[in-house]
């Protein structure tokens, strides 16, 4: 299918909306409506007021004018009307209506901040975006449940990420910022020192402006993929430079077996985190073949055990719907595993086909038709005390569906419903660190560390140089407490 857009520059929206529909959409934008269209195509041509549109798919054609008013942003006026005329072609619905953004939940609080009335939100869900009773559903939980945590944040609480960007081996879905440590031995240890550095500065600064850390969040890549040296060197230094005793919470991504031990585990509880992630991604041992993972399922089981002996009472464990070679029956295996090994959290992410990752670079196709089918599987878990708390969805995710975090009850991860909601100020120390400064009225400021751990290194007074960055911006915001 072709969509050929004419003299319509602001398309995001409309062209990840027509992905829902259409696979393997080409994208054209041009001048003038072409006068030879052949094939199938979806014809769209900007007007001042209105939009013309021409569709071909198979036998059918369709010719209307959607016109544009002052009601509602131009680009979802447009969706409004696609949507009715690619349900008609295609004879499909999507779970999510119109929607493409990343944070509905965050829409649902806008609109009822809005609104007033949480049935008058659910009913624009419903009858204005086309979302579907299930997912409007699966919203109304997770803000009834963020709710008091969110009304309890004050302006100048902030987060704190660690980055640690080496894995053992790359994933074949990744699509993060992650170096193996086979070729990145020569950077590891230059790497730890200037993280220290960065992580001591940023206390400092954070101090002497008065803001409150609430939570830490250490992740990757995969943290453990450093040696246990390097591994203390870090949390030594955390716990150096800020009052452990006074935050909410401290997660470290323990991800993958192959590489954390009973060592590395003691280390991470010495120096005061007590919520950790062992991410199986699946218990199919064939499917961890097939996306390159060198740990079986066993091993994964026997981390778990080794964590528990050493204490950690919140563990948090992915897994991934939609991964090549796995079923429904194989997914909902590795659910009930996660629930019998008595994961507090159990995060369930719909597999998504970025551009950097290896599935979508050797461009190896895989059917997809029964994902929808393992995310039903969800269910299972309230029937064992789990309850959704945050939720997110991305670009190219299979079937455009979801990423949902459950828990028991008290095990939520502040840290995850901070970042996705967007709601508090994030500042992250090392390479492909984002901070995110959120001000009193929403307003969100970005400052970015380079992206690639070489980079990290090489200019290393550019990075100190963005965390005055990113402090300033603090002020600016009015958020610091210096008395």
């Amino acid at each position: 299918m072709r969509l050929i857009l004419v003299n319509y520059d602001n398309n995001y929206e409309t062209e990840q909306f027509t992905r829902m529909f259409f696979k393997g959409l080409d994208i054209e934008k041009v001048k003038e409506v072409p006068r030879d269209l052949t094939g199938d195509y979806i014809c769209i041509e900007k007007r001042e007021s209105s939009f013309n549109i021409n569709l071909r798919c198979g036998e059918k054609q369709i010719k209307d004018i959607c016109k544009i008013t002052g009601d509602e942003k131009e680009e979802m006026q447009l969706c409004l009307f696609l949507y009715k005329i690619y349900r008609q072609v295609t004879g499909t619905t999507q779970p999510w209506g119109v929607l493409t953004g990343v944070r509905p939940v965050r829409l649902m609080r806008n609109l009822y901040a809005k609104l007033g009335s949480l049935d008058a939100v659910k009913e624009k869900f419903k009858n204005y975006y086309m979302v579907s009773d299930e997912k409007i559903d699966l919203c109304q939980k997770i803000f009834n449940l963020q709710k008091p945590i969110l009304d309890n944040i004050s302006p100048n609480d902030y987060s704190l990420y660690i980055s640690i960007p080496f894995c053992p081996s790359r994933c074949s879905y990744c699509s993060f910022v992650s170096v193996s440590i086979k070729s990145a031995q020569n950077l590891m240890g230059a790497y730890v020192d200037n993280l220290c550095k960065e992580i001591e500065y940023t206390a400092q600064k954070a101090a002497g402006l008065g803001l409150n850390l609430k939570t830490i969040y250490m992740g990757g890549g995969t943290p453990t993929a450093v040696s246990r040296r390097q591994l203390e060197q870090i949390m030594a230094k955390i716990a150096q430079c800020f009052d452990l005793g006074k935050i909410e919470e401290y997660t470290v991504e323990a991800g993958r077996p192959d590489c954390t031990d009973l060592e590395k585990l003691q280390i991470i509880k010495k120096y005061g985190a007590k919520r950790i992630s062992i991410n199986p991604q699946t218990f199919d041992d064939n499917v961890l073949r097939a996306i390159g993972r060198a740990h079986t399922n066993r091993d994964f089981i026997n981390c778990v055990k080794i964590a528990r002996q050493v204490g950690f009472d919140s563990i948090n464990m992915d897994l991934i719907a939609g991964l090549p070679e796995d079923t429904v029956a194989g997914f909902e295996r590795s659910l009930r595993g996660c629930i019998e090994l008595g994961a507090e959290n159990i995060t369930v992410h719909t597999l998504t086909m970025k551009r950097a990752s290896n599935l979508v670079i050797k461009n190896e196709e895989h059917r997809y038709d029964d994902v929808a089918e393992m995310i039903e599987k969800n269910k299972i878990l309230a029937d064992y005390g789990y309850v959704p708390y945050y939720m997110y969805r991305q670009k190219s995710t299979v079937k455009n569906l979801e990423n949902v975090g459950f828990s028991q009850l008290g095990h939520e991860s502040l840290y995850n419903i901070y970042i996705m909601e967007e709601v508090q100020t994030i500042i992250s120390c090392g390479a492909g660190g984002v901070s995110k400064v959120v001000g009193k009225q929403g307003e969100i400021k970005r400052v970015y560390n380079y992206k690639y751990p070489n980079e990290y290194l090489k200019d290393f007074n550019a990075i100190i140089h963005r965390k005055d960055e990113v402090f300033k911006l603090c002020e600016e915001f009015g958020l610091c407490d210096k008395n």
